[in-house]
């Protein structure tokens, strides 16, 4: 590029003249001319502006507005409902006379109550099915499903629950024998009602005081001895509880000399 100052600009120099590409034309643009022009969407909106009156050999006909049916239609059928035979019978008509002179002593809300009350539910009814197409069969007699009823000791008494009873009787009886033999010797007493309640109203005391200075202590101990205190009345807590636990559970408590 030249400098606006330099000698050379005082040449004449032809004008360039700018090609103009050619302007976009539509293919489609005759046919929409054509069908703007064509009156398609007149009246859409608004309506005609004069509506036309109909001649007087255009008058409306009997019947020439009915629907005709082709001629290879099915005959028409009465239509019948799926759960026809299983309905109740019809309201009676008003001008039905009912059956006058009928009396019942019978209370239908007190009978209907104990009715249901007293009804067994009905039990669906075991199936399998062994087919992708859902064959069903019933399980019982199939022999896939235990009955127990047709076992030879059903309804006998397990015999190791006998032996479990059997082995219980022989520890309390050797129980009973020990306390009595002791008891002879003047070696154990047992506790009275009103001592045992006096040891466990102690106990839950005791369990209280040490609960409440537990909960003074700080949630982090950060010392030695704050960790140490914490752990002997958790200790402390947890030996009560057992204790508690145990008077609670036995009702009889034997004290040897």
């Amino acid at each position: 590029m030249f400098d606006e100052a330099s000698i050379y600009n005082l040449i004449p120099t032809e004008e360039e003249k700018k090609i103009k590409q050619p302007r976009y034309t539509s293919k489609f643009r005759d046919n929409v001319k054509q069908e703007y022009v064509s009156g398609r969407g007149d009246h859409k909106t608004m309506g005609q502006a004069k509506v036309p009156v109909p001649t007087t050999d255009d008058f409306l006909k009997k019947r020439s507005k009915d629907i005709i049916l082709p001629k290879d239609l099915p005959p028409d059928q009465q239509f019948h409902y799926p759960d026809e035979n299983r309905r109740r019978p019809p309201v009676p008509k008003v001008d039905d006379k009912p059956l006058m002179g009928l009396k019942t002593s019978k209370n239908f809300i007190t009978t209907n109550a104990v009715q249901n009350i007293t009804s067994v539910p009905r039990q669906p009814q075991k199936i399998y099915v062994d087919t992708r197409g859902g064959h069903k069969n019933l399980l019982e007699p199939s022999g896939l499903e235990p009955i127990y009823t047709s076992k030879k000791d059903f309804g006998e008494t397990p015999k190791y629950l006998s032996k479990r009873k059997e082995e219980m009787k022989k520890a309390q009886e050797e129980y009973d024998a020990y306390v009595a033999e002791h008891f002879r010797r003047g070696a154990m007493k047992s506790l009275s009602q009103e001592e045992r309640a006096a040891i466990l109203k102690g106990l839950k005391q005791n369990w209280e005081e040490i609960h409440d200075q537990y909960q003074g202590l700080s949630v982090v101990p950060d010392t030695a001895p704050k960790k140490n205190r914490k752990e002997r009345m958790e200790a402390e807590m947890k030996q009560l509880e057992r204790d508690i636990e145990t008077i609670e559970r036995h009702k009889i408590i034997y004290i040897a000399n």
